[in-house]
């Protein structure tokens, strides 16, 4: 095992040198994975992970912050489920589409998603957000119903509805 300092932290890394051609950092339950090719030599692998410091320090402090979240209760799902469809009301004439399905689900990978099919899902983790912000992740996923990207027009379409949408999206990360 080994380690690295950051502003007096201490943090456990496991190295694996295998034949690959690019070194890469994967962090995930808290553990740090450092993988480099086998040729590679330490001193240029301990600065590349001296220089990603704060990074790994930050991606193991999620880490953690998620380990101790506390369960959602069946009356934060209801007011979830309560402001998500207020929402959904609110923006559908706006937006001009209505999406065929609106789900709350647990998922882990993002706050929301839009498929092609005009299903929305919307993360159960929301739950603990004030109600701001779970109307913003709404609008972005209703967003997607007219553009199913990221594209200058559809952020133009979530502004246009939410001025302070990049303060509330801040939020989702804090």
């Amino acid at each position: 095992m080994n380690e690295i300092n950051y502003n007096g932290e201490i943090i456990e890394y496991t190295l694996i040198k295998s034949k690959i051609k690019n070194m890469y950092i994967h962090v995930k339950d808290g553990k740090v994975i450092v993988k480099a090719p086998q040729k590679l030599e330490d001193k240029y692998i301990i600065d590349f992970i001296n220089k990603k410091a704060k990074w790994i320090y930050e991606k193991v402090k999620q880490s953690e912050n998620k380990k101790i979240e506390e369960p959602i209760t069946q009356e934060e799902a209801e007011r979830l489920k309560i402001i998500v469809n207020k929402c959904i009301r609110k923006y559908m004439p706006i937006i001009g589409i209505a999406p065929q399905k609106v789900r709350i689900r647990d998922i882990k990978y993002a706050w929301g998603s839009c498929s092609t099919n005009r299903n929305i899902t919307i993360n159960l983790k929301l739950a603990n957000k004030p109600e701001k912000v779970i109307e913003y992740v709404v609008l972005h996923e209703m967003c997607h119903l007219r553009y199913m990207n990221h594209s200058k027009a559809f952020w133009n379409l979530v502004e246009s509805n939410m001025k302070d949408y990049k303060s509330l999206r801040k939020e989702l990360t804090a």
